[in-house]
C-alpha cells in the first residue's frame, strides 16, 4: 500500500466501518513502517489490509473489502495475501482482533485457520456512550519453539 493508494480506499473505509480510519491513521501506520496492500478488480480497489509485523508475530490492524463486493471471495483473497506476506517474513503467528458482533468476520478467519484466544473488553466504540468487546484470534503458521 501506498501513501497515493490511501486516497483510493478511503470510501471503501468510509462505507464499511461506522469508525473508520481517517487518511491520517493510514499515513501515519504506513510511516511506522506497517506493511499494506491493495487489491483491484481493473481500475478499482475493491479490498485492502494493513499489518504490524514485530519480532515473530504478524498483527491485522484493519481489513476491509468494498460492500458491493461483499460474498465475492474479496476477505479470502485479501486474508490468504496477508498470511502469505507474514510466511514470508518468517512469523510464526498472526493475530486480530473482531467485533463480536461481525460473526461473518469471524466465520471467515476460521475458515482460514484463525482461533479465539479470548476477549478485550470495550475494544471498539459502538457510540459516544457504548463500547463493543473484541474477539481476539490467533493464527499459528509454524510450531513455537520449546
Amino acid at each position: 500500500m501506498t501513501v497515493a493508494e490511501v486516497e483510493r480506499i478511503l470510501p471503501i473505509e468510509q462505507q464499511v466501518y461506522s469508525h473508520p480510519w481517517t487518511r491520517g491513521n493510514f499515513i501515519d501506520s504506513l510511516a511506522a513502517g506497517h506493511l499494506g496492500w491493495v487489491g483491484s478488480d481493473g481500475e478499482q480497489p475493491v479490498a485492502y489490509w494493513v499489518a504490524m509485523a514485530v519480532l515473530d508475530e504478524f498483527h491485522l490492524l484493519n481489513l476491509a473489502v468494498a460492500r458491493d463486493r461483499w460474498g465475492q471471495g474479496w476477505g479470502r483473497v485479501a486474508l490468504q495475501h496477508m498470511v502469505a506476506v507474514a510466511q514470508e517474513r518468517d512469523s510464526a503467528q498472526l493475530w486480530l482482533e473482531v467485533r463480536v458482533s461481525n460473526t461473518r468476520a469471524q466465520a471467515l478467519y476460521a475458515r482460514e485457520g484463525f482461533e479465539p484466544m479470548g476477549l478485550r473488553r470495550g475494544y471498539y466504540p459502538l457510540n459516544a456512550q457504548q463500547r463493543e468487546d473484541a474477539r481476539l484470534m490467533r493464527r499459528l503458521l509454524k510450531e513455537p519453539a520449546l
